[in-house]
């Protein structure tokens, strides 16, 4: 059902990216953006147990989780974690894409 929407992310993404990785575990994906290991991660489709010890991982690390447009981030929304420093660039990415 989601796949017009995944081509569209991954379409504003790819071009300026120097890869891409999916790890199949949201927490993993986010204790990997805490540690540094990855610089972004962003998701659709997230329950709460998917993505809230991973979220305090990466704001504790001292990076930032949000929505695609920037704003705090309810549950049930697209996730962006990232490392703080290419989070603007990001969300100028995938904002239009939300």
């Amino acid at each position: 059902d989601r796949l017009p929407e995944v081509l569209e992310r991954l379409a504003a993404v790819l071009p300026v990216s120097q890869g891409l990785r999916r790890m199949g575990a949201a927490s993993v994906d986010l204790a990997y953006v805490a540690c540094g290991r990855l610089d972004v991660f962003y998701e659709a489709g997230l329950k709460p147990w998917d993505m809230a010890a991973g979220w305090l991982l990466v704001e504790e690390a001292g990076g930032r989780v949000s929505n695609l447009r920037n704003e705090s981030l309810r549950f049930g929304e697209a996730l962006l974690a990232s490392n703080g420093r290419l989070h603007e660039a990001m969300t100028a990415l995938l904002a239009k894409t939300a």
